[in-house]
């Protein structure tokens, strides 16, 4: 009698949006690379705009093995055209290979419970677990340090009203691991604060902090295997309401716009509009980005809650052209000239390209607001002939390393 094939184990990375989900992933995947672990990738975003796709394919470890990533935007896994997404991606993916480990990292706007029933049903991989990321920081700014968490999912529940509340406390009780993060944005002896006040939601999971993405993938790959019976009751509870939420690809009233300019922010107006208009509501914001007085660097813009981070991903070839002091031969610089005169922006291959995620009440609100940031044609002229702008963003601009 020949034996069934052992089924592939797959881990998922849940979590709220501006969790920390990609960070997280890229660390794992930087492991995996120096175990000769192979691992196959999915990365969703509900977005048109795939920021964290492009981030993770850009790394080392996934540029030498394209046809082990995939990227589903524009939905979210947990919705009917995510879940048959997921179905197709997979199908391919596993059609001919058979990987150590399959992990997912999917939209912070993701419910868990599909992903769950899904994984439950297939008879080529077993969910191994999902680890579900829990900011610190926004806890502690929105729940008061979780406190008012449960609270207000049970008036929430009295209300009969389903909003990303529900979405947070839900995504706690389907994780098999809690990941606490950002506790380095909060003081140190409060971490343990927010820990005790959410573990009642999910008593059976330990809580861990992470701390900018570094966890063990031995650690994670040690764990137990996922508890299918332990939810079978939640998943029966949940499910009327969960069904009406399937049919929707951006669910919870929640809306995504998405900018996409050549010219670059005005860094003072940009950090104006940051601190006076960024509404609670605006969940998450994420994206490519320039300024005019470091218009050789390509910026990447990371907003989650009131949390707002810059970090440089790379060079615009504009900038290393117009840098450029004999260091490059005139092969580079021709290679450099020739893919340039491909872009159609009037500053080369410079753009700005972000996407805003929050409630449908207030997004436009803040999309408007960044979009009257950018320089306008005079002040266009003003730079161009040599003219600065007051810039209060840090100097020192941490380097996203691929």
């Amino acid at each position: 009698m020949n034996k069934s094939k052992p089924k592939i184990p797959v881990a998922i990375l849940n979590g709220f949006l501006g969790s920390g989900k990609t960070t997280l992933l890229k660390g794992l995947l930087s492991q995996a690379a120096r175990q000769g672990l192979h691992v196959c990738t999915i990365v969703n975003d509900m977005s048109d705009l795939d920021v964290d796709g492009d981030l993770i394919a850009g790394t080392e470890f996934i540029g030498r093995n394209k046809e082990r990533f995939e990227s589903i935007s524009s939905c979210v896994l947990s919705s009917k055209k995510g879940l048959e997404r997921l179905d197709s991606t997979l199908a391919r993916m596993l059609s001919n290979d058979r990987p150590d480990l399959v992990m997912i990292e999917t939209s912070g706007s993701c419910h868990p419970m599909p992903l769950v029933e899904y994984f439950g049903s297939r008879h080529d991989t077993s969910l191994h677990g999902v680890l579900t990321l829990v900011d610190c920081a926004m806890l502690a700014h929105d729940y008061e340090y979780g406190h008012k968490l449960i609270p207000t999912m049970q008036q929430n529940l009295s209300l009969d009203k389903r909003d990303t509340t529900n979405l947070l406390v839900e995504q706690i009780m389907f994780c098999s691991h809690l990941a606490l993060t950002k506790a380095d944005r909060i003081e140190a002896d409060r971490v343990q604060e927010i820990a005790n006040a959410i573990h009642p939601i999910n008593p059976f999971v330990s809580i861990m902090s992470v701390l900018r993405g570094k966890l063990s993938l031995n650690e994670l790959l040690q764990m137990p295997a996922y508890d299918h019976l332990r939810v079978a009751q939640l998943i029966t509870e949940l499910k009327p309401a969960l069904n009406l939420e399937a049919d929707e690809d951006r669910p919870y009233d929640l809306a995504t716009r998405v900018i996409k300019d050549d010219r670059p922010f005005h860094p003072q107006r940009l950090w104006d509009a940051c601190h006076q208009h960024l509404d609670q509501k605006t969940y998450r914001s994420k994206g490519f980005f320039w300024l005019p007085g470091r218009s050789d660097v390509s910026l990447l813009w990371n907003q989650a809650a009131g949390s707002i981070g810059l970090e440089l991903v790379g060079y615009w070839r504009a900038g290393v052209l117009e840098a450029d002091q004999g260091r490059l031969s005139d092969y580079e610089l021709n290679v450099l000239k020739e893919r340039l005169e491909t872009e159609s922006g009037r500053f080369g291959d410079r753009h700005c390209h972000l996407t805003v995620i929050g409630d449908k009440s207030t997004v436009d609100v803040f999309t408007d607001v960044l979009k009257r940031c950018f320089l306008t044609e005079t002040e266009i002229e003003y730079w161009q002939s040599g003219g600065e702008f007051d810039d209060p963003w840090p100097s020192n601009i941490v380097r996203v390393n691929n």
